[in-house]
């Protein structure tokens, strides 16, 4: 049976004037985008680009919330009440919604960013609080989420479409959390060293971790980080390593896990 496998990336990242990564490139490799949705990066007329070139391209489009830190760009801790922090999910996914209703193309899944993200990995009330949030006002919508951990287990509660994520360009904890970005070697810049732990991990249906343990999960969807000086290089990489083991691209359709 042929492996089938998402190639995703976090894009729409640029704010006015000033540009972060190359949406264009990344477009014609992976099957889906995480698109920025104006809180942590990107604007108005970035998502408007950024989705509609995903949807000429035919690549999937989500929405892709994060705290409201310009500065910081998503990657600071907040604290929010839940009630408030529903509210900020919804408003961004609305964002999204709208974009991609311009468009012509639905937005077809939530991932959280940052800080956000990683808090939700550890805290899985919180990760539910926010999957609530989106599924009020998207109840079809895929739910991606860091693979092995607390959202994972949030979502499985709710029973939701779900895309599990692993990262091409992070480095793992031996609790399925991504190493802090502080410490050394936590984001992988050698696109070879990206290419061989992906085909590795998909190929055992693992994550393997900084210490060598292997962590059974299933793996809908891999990601990249667009704002990263190797992006490009790192997608078209794992691309051509997938593709040697085997593994066909394709954006995914969610599953209850």
């Amino acid at each position: 049976m042929t492996q089938t496998v998402d190639l995703n990336a976090d894009m729409g990242e640029s704010f006015g004037s000033w540009k972060m990564g190359d949406d264009t490139a990344l477009l014609d490799i992976v099957t889906s985008a995480n698109v920025a949705c104006g809180f942590h990066a990107g604007d108005w007329d970035v998502m408007a680009t950024t989705i509609k070139m995903a949807a000429e391209k035919g690549v999937g489009i989500g929405a892709h919330p994060g705290f409201p830190d310009l500065h910081g760009f998503g990657r600071q801790r907040m604290k929010f009440a839940q009630g408030s922090l529903q509210n900020l999910v919804r408003y961004q996914v609305g964002a999204a919604q709208a974009m991609s209703l311009a468009a012509g193309s639905p937005v077809r899944h939530l991932k959280l960013h940052g800080a956000l993200a990683n808090m939700t990995s550890e805290d899985e009330a919180m990760a539910r609080a926010c999957y609530e949030a989106v599924l009020d006002v998207a109840p079809d919508i895929i739910v991606m989420v860091l693979a092995g951990t607390a959202q994972q287990r949030a979502a499985s509660a709710l029973g939701c479409k779900v895309a599990c994520e692993i990262f091409a360009d992070r480095a793992y904890n031996d609790d399925a959390t991504l190493v802090d970005r502080a410490l050394p070697g936590a984001v992988i810049h050698d696109p070879e060293a990206a290419g061989r732990r992906m085909a590795e991990m998909v190929r055992e249906g693992a994550i393997i971790t900084e210490s060598g343990k292997r962590i059974e999960t299933r793996i809908d969807t891999i990601c990249l980080h667009g704002d990263t000086p190797t992006a490009v290089r790192i997608a078209s990489e794992v691309r051509r390593a997938l593709s040697e083991s085997g593994v066909t691209l394709a954006k995914f359709e969610g599953a209850p896990v």
